[in-house]
């Protein structure tokens, strides 16, 4: 029966048992099947990348339009630009390692308590474990019947009340904190370098601050244009869509800051 139940058969019961297979088997079964939509990336590595790199964008341009009108110097906007951009990209990925370890050790912490519950209100955990499967629409035998299968298995129950009682998946030790930290930081420094090229690609053709500022904002909005084709390429979404909702950001950030900096210069006088 044993042989039977691995290749596929019948169960006790009258059951159908699934035939079990290796991982090449599973991938070469799902391979060439029309229609199936295409994974995602690592959905931290594209939580890293996207929210440093708007960020980055938003704040470069920020700062350089609140220079801008404030009218002073290229020079004062490179020094102050790269100086504010190094020193936001090291805050944004020290952030990032720093949040991402405490999201693993709170799931740790989650995983002992709850295993201490299974491990001396098994009953209790049990019920509310049925209960549950029962809210969702399981009836009561096939709900008492998975209930009983997870309670054989003491870490697939623990990871099971994790989930459904506490929406938390058990810490994956493959996670390493300081990775997610490095790529925020990467893609802060990287995205946010575009709306201070401009000020260096221009050097040879213009003095004019208002010129390396129009660059600026061009760079800006292709850098931000780039940025939510890719967000929308990686989830699947409306490529015009998301563009457009990075442009709108990045417009609403960059206004307010020039708004504020001529403000302070032509409205409160705070000048040099």
């Amino acid at each position: 029966m044993g042989e039977r139940n691995r290749k596929g058969g019948i169960s006790e019961r009258g059951v159908p048992l699934l035939r079990s297979v290796d991982d090449a088997e599973l991938e070469s079964g799902t391979r060439g099947k029309n229609g199936r939509p295409k994974e995602p990336w690592k959905a931290e590595v594209v939580k890293s990348i996207v929210y440093a790199g708007l960020d980055a964008i938003v704040t470069s341009f920020s700062l350089i339009s609140s220079i801008s009108a404030g009218h002073l110097s290229s020079v004062d906007v490179l020094v102050l630009g790269f100086a504010n951009l190094v020193a936001d990209g090291i805050s944004m990925g020290f952030g990032d390692y720093v949040s991402s370890s405490t999201e693993k050790d709170v799931a740790a912490k989650e995983r002992t308590v709850t295993e201490w519950d299974v491990l001396n209100h098994h009953r209790r955990q049990k019920q509310e474990l049925l209960r549950h499967y029962q809210e969702l629409g399981m009836n009561d035998t096939d709900a008492n019947t998975v209930v009983n299968i997870f309670a054989k298995y003491r870490d697939i129950m623990i990871d099971e009340k994790m989930a459904t009682e506490k929406g938390l998946l058990p810490p994956d030790q493959a996670d390493k904190p300081w990775k997610n930290g490095l790529i925020t930081f990467a893609a802060f420094i990287v995205f946010g370098c575009a709306p201070l090229l401009a000020f260096i690609v221009l050097i040879p053709f213009t003095n004019n601050d208002t010129h390396k500022f129009i660059g600026a904002c061009v760079f800006s909005a292709v850098a931000l244009a780039l940025l939510g084709i890719a967000k929308a390429k990686i989830a699947g979404q409306n490529y015009a869509l998301s563009a457009g909702i990075t442009l709108f950001n990045g417009l609403i950030a960059g206004a307010a800051a020039y708004g504020i900096g001529w403000t302070l210069r032509n409205v409160a006088g705070l000048e040099e």
